[in-house]
């Protein structure tokens, strides 16, 4: 603009202009003068000043405007120019208007009765609609009946007097409640605001309470956005996370619709299934011909199907044809680029996203279509954030193509990073300077483009900047400097990182080797084996099918020999389904058909061999001795891992032999049943349904937890290292109450399967510790043995060097890896102290959506809503019964009908159950209950009866209560109070609950002790003390509403 006019002096500017430069330059500005920070907001407020009396005239504004805008201006002009005439005269104006706003002595008039029944101001409601209520805006008495114009709707209408009737002022008069009454109706607040800070998640799904997994859920709904980069090590529990951040999202908006996009091998093993069942999420995975069906449907309808809402797709099916669309004859097919409008899901979770780096592939296309046109986005991988890495810009570039625009604006961004680390540096030494060496560091992120251009005139960095300068900061108040640092790291809203060893370990490992020999028959057997292999491979040359096949009896083989047998007959027989042949897999992707027609001769001669093999197995005693011992002791339960379904039924048998109680689980045994099971095995010993050993496929104990037993026993391994990781952790994880849980490896010497565990994977330290790490080295490693194991031409010599080279490799990588992301993890500011994140999660949990909230919540509710003479929750435990009459029900199924429409499980039986004739239903309020009893209904903040107390409860009229709060350190008697909801708009929407007070000290605490009020004898504060807090009110709303303009203009 100076430039445009040919401006060369301050002087030539408006007073808009000159404030705007104050503003836009305070970070220089004040480096050169000592300008308080109370300052920078008077230069907010005086910008709205300015602007509301550049449209209105003097006579427009009242004088207490008049009085407050002079106010600002005079303690600004007290700060620049004390002693000008200008100053002077702004406080001769505010005198002038003080003046004014004293009220004259009159005589106040009788009131005159209006000559209508209705006067502007009145509210009135229609005779027809009662519960239709505006207000009177105009009076026309010129025709032969009264009409009135009302605001109704967003819109003037106008009615007669007889159409119209006033409303009862008693009836909208504040209501008394008592203190659990108004601890429901604030709970139905929280509930029904979705844009609290505070998590809503907390207690919701059949799980246990695990805090670092809430840690990507407090960033996501701390995010200028809903979407973010997931970046755990294996192990952390990232589908758990997800599944948290589901049930946080579906209690602050509609969540009708989620796409899952996974490696084809997770959605075979039914990994996404089985994980969200445990949040009570039914999802459907799409094959090749219901993708096509849901484009098609969509192209069709304008939408996607609603069947398939919750939908999980294989990276595999994201192919050519699905983006562009495939002409067959006369019929098109359509694509995605076609679809108008585009399937807009509410979100989109990418799961092993490093999949998609490249982004000239079909794959990478199809994701980045579905992020763009998505709510809400999850990107999750176990890859390590490093800054020099091309996929970790696309990654983000994906998630946020608004703000990652190109490899530029990503360099630009991480820049300020160093700096702000450096400065975190010096604060958590302490030493002498450290606080100007923190400044220092803090003009260097300023000096940088983004820190010139996002960060230096942010409220957050002035603070920080500001404190730096004052003397004598205690420790508390540096390690506060220390946490709103951190807050200015650019990357940390985007992306969370937990790793293994940030945690903590959870238990010491015991590994222990039980080498146990074949006999000579059982040798020779295996020797024919192995040849007859090697022959059926030379002559099917490399057959893809044939070769899976061989590695899978080959395998079966080395886990035992008498499970080889059935596993033979079935393969012959085609009894071997898809899943059971994933189970046996590594997680690698399959051949499309695994046919033995080639080679049925070979495997019938492999068949008649095992036949004949003598029943005594020594590896099968040594099992049995090591359950027996085990069984002795206090805790006595066993968790058996074998990837062959065979072995476990041929174990099962021997188990069930010794007396033990023993069960099976793999990926075919139904969900119901899976959980059951897994109920009975946490039973203690002298229950008489108590399972003592539990035997599991990998798939089979899929989103199961078992950190009750600290005992568990490979038969067999698999070649994956993150499956073996896996295993460990149904056990080795939080909650876990032994101080090490042991770890029996059972080898039979000589087999590829003993070379593999003695040469590589005993020497990574997989069954030391959980080695986390990156996705793609465990992967490569994977890829490595399978190319080792699987070559006949290798000698034993060879085979066991390959090997050790391979395990000396991936040592090497993992540590450079882990040593590498330990210095520029803290460039990117997803470090985080885990007291300092205990201290986060604690804030960031309410009272009024803890299990004891909700069940007062829904006391109230059915108390109030159904006028019944008893409580229909029955129970002292955490497990309750819900009865209720068919009148009753009927009366919620009214209200259920009022929430928005959804289709998910949880709604259909609940719906199901009050149009049933069952009057009782099982409930629980606590997750342990829900985790450890599948029947039982969960009361969450996502299930509608939750919702529907919310919804009763919700505030049509202010409310009065008089209350007692146990508090020794408090000041006693009794204090007036009041409890406000602000709705902040914006970029970024926020709700927040107020506590207004005379007293400071009661207003600091007062939101924290109410869940601890009673009900007390008194009455509500009278007119003055309301007067007060009205006031005090207002001055805390003007400074929240600077900071809040100031926060949307960054």
């Amino acid at each position: 603009m100076a430039d445009d006019q040919g401006l060369t002096r301050l002087q030539q500017l408006d007073f808009a202009a000159l404030l705007r430069v104050l503003d836009q330059n305070w970070y220089d500005l004040s480096g050169i003068f000592p300008l308080d920070r109370d300052v920078r907001t008077l230069v907010k407020e005086l910008q709205a000043v300015r602007n509301r009396w550049a449209h209105l005239s003097t006579e427009e504004l009242p004088s207490s405007e008049v009085y407050r805008d002079a106010d600002t201006l005079k303690r600004f002009l007290d700060v620049i120019a004390p002693d000008s005439e200008a100053t002077l005269q702004v406080a001769q104006l505010r005198e002038l208007a003080l003046e004014v706003m004293r009220p004259p002595v009159v005589v106040t008039p009788l009131p005159v009765a209006p000559e209508t029944l209705f006067g502007v101001g009145d509210l009135v409601s229609l005779r027809s609609s009662p519960e239709v209520i505006f207000p009177v805006i105009e009076v026309d008495t010129g025709g032969q009946e009264t009409r009135y114009k009302v605001f109704r709707d967003g819109k003037f209408a106008y009615y007669y007097e007889s159409q119209l009737q006033g409303v009862n002022t008693a009836a909208t008069a504040e209501q008394l409640v008592n203190a659990e009454e108004l601890k429901a109706h604030l709970t139905g607040v929280q509930l029904l605001s979705p844009t609290m800070t505070r998590l809503l998640s907390i207690g919701a799904g059949r799980i246990n309470f695990v805090p670092y997994q809430y840690r990507p859920v407090l960033k996501l709904i701390r995010a200028e956005q809903p979407r973010l980069l997931i970046a755990d090590e294996v192990g952390v529990g990232k589908t758990v996370e997800a599944g948290l951040i589901i049930k946080e999202l579906q209690a602050r908006m509609e969540l009708n619709s989620v796409l899952v996009i996974c490696p084809k091998p997770l959605v075979a093993e039914r990994k996404w299934l089985l994980e969200m069942k445990r949040f009570d999420e039914h999802f459907t995975a799409l094959d090749g011909s219901l993708l096509r069906h849901c484009l098609e449907e969509t192209d069709r309808d304008g939408h996607w199907p609603e069947q398939y809402a919750k939908a999980i797709v294989p990276f595999s099916l994201l192919d050519s044809d699905l983006l562009f669309g495939r002409s067959q004859g006369r019929r098109t097919r359509p694509g995605l680029l076609t679809l108008e409008p585009p399937p807009r899901f509410d979100l989109v979770i990418v799961d092993e996203a490093h999949h998609i780096r490249n982004s000239d592939t079909y794959l990478h296309q199809a994701v980045r279509f579905f992020c763009e046109h998505a709510q809400a986005v999850l990107l999750m991988t176990a890859t390590p954030v490093q800054m020099g890495s091309e996929d970790l810009y696309t990654l983000l570039n994906v998630l946020r193509p608004d703000l990652i625009v190109d490899q530029h604006s990503f360099a630009q961004m991480a820049e300020p990073n160093r700096y702000i680390n450096a400065a975190i540096s010096h604060c958590r030494s302490a030493s002498d300077g450290w606080q100007q060496q923190a400044r220092t560091e803090l003009e260097n992120v300023a000096a940088t483009e983004w820190g010139r251009l996002f960060l230096r005139e942010s409220p957050e960095f002035q603070s920080v900047f500001d404190r730096l300068s004052e003397e004598n900061i205690s420790d508390r108040e540096r390690i506060d400097l220390i946490h709103d640092l951190e807050g200015i790291y650019t990357f940390s809203s985007l992306i969370n990182r937990t790793r293994r060893r940030d945690i903590g370990e959870f238990t010491t490992r015991k590994p222990e080797t039980r080498a146990v020999a074949f006999t000579p028959e059982q040798s020779r057997l295996h020797d024919d084996l192995l040849r007859i292999i090697a022959e059926i491979l030379s002559r099917t040359h490399g057959d893809q099918n044939v070769k899976f096949m061989m590695t899978t009896i080959r395998r079966q083989a080395a886990s035992s020999l008498y499970g080889l047998i059935p596993m033979l007959e079935d393969m012959l027989n085609g009894r071997l389904n898809a899943l059971e042949i994933m189970e046996a897999n590594d997680g690698e992707d399959l051949p499309e058909h695994s046919s033995l027609s080639k080679i049925q001769e070979q495997v019938a001669e492999l068949l008649n061999q095992a036949r004949t093999l003598d029943p005594h197995d020594p590896k099968a005693d040594e099992f049995v001795r090591v359950l027996l011992q085990k069984s002795k002791l206090p805790k006595n339960k066993s968790l058996v891992f074998s990837t062959f379904r065979h072995t476990l039924k041929y174990l099962l048998d021997k188990v069930i032999a010794t007396g033990l109680r023993a069960a099976v689980i793999h990926g075919d045994v139904p969900d119901e049943e899976r959980r059951k099971l897994r109920h009975r095995f946490a039973l203690g010993a002298h229950e008489p349904d108590a399972i003592d050993v539990l035997l599991s496929s990998e798939v089979g104990c899929e989103g199961l937890d078992f950190q009750f037993c600290d005992f568990l026993v490979n038969y067999d391994l698999p070649w994956n290292p993150m499956r073996v990781e896996q295993r460990i952790g149904r056990i080795d994880r939080y909650g876990q109450t032994s101080e090490t849980v042991a770890i029996v490896n059972f080898i039979t010497p000589g087999t590829v399967d003993g070379d593999i565990y003695e040469r590589c994977l005993l020497r990574i330290g997989v069954f030391q510790q959980a080695i986390g790490g990156n996705e793609e080295i465990l992967g490569e490693i994977t890829r490595e043995l399978h190319h080792i194991a699987d070559s006949f031409k290798l000698s034993q010599e060879e085979r066991e060097r390959r090997l050790q080279q391979l395990a000396d490799n991936s040592i090497r990588q993992i540590r450079e890896q882990q040593e590498l992301e330990s210095k520029q993890a803290e460039l990117f500011g997803i470090n985080l102290p885990q007291q300092r994140f205990q201290e986060e999660l604690h804030a960031a949990r309410s009272w009024w959506v803890s299990p004891k909230a909700l069940e007062n919540a829904v006391t109230t509710y059915l108390k109030n809503r159904l006028e019944l003479p008893s409580l229909p929750l029955i129970g002292d435990k955490a497990l309750k019964s819900l009865r209720l009459s068919a009148e009753a029900r009927t009366s919620l199924l009214g209200d259920f009908a009022l929430l928005p429409r959804t289709n998910e499980p949880t709604a259909r039986n609940w719906e199901k159950w009050l149009k049933g004739s069952t009057q009782s239903l099982p409930v629980t309020f606590e997750q342990e209950v829900a985790q450890a009893v599948p029947d039982v209904t969960h009361l969450s903040v996502t299930h509608p009866l939750v919702r529907q107390a919310a919804a009763f409860l919700e505030a049509t009229q202010p409310w009065e209560t008089s209350l007692t709060l146990p508090h020794q350190e408090l000041p006693p008697g009794p204090h007036p109070f009041a409890v406000y909801l602000w709705k902040k708009h914006g970029v970024k929407p926020e709700d927040e609950l107020v506590a207004v007070a005379l007293d400071p000290a009661i207003e600091k605490a007062l939101l924290d002790l109410l869940p601890q009020a009673t009900d007390a004898a008194g009455q509500a504060p009278d007119q003055n003390d309301r007067n007060i807090l009205d006031q005090r009110h207002h001055t805390l709303w003007l400074s929240a509403q600077a900071q809040h303009a100031e926060d949307n203009r960054q």
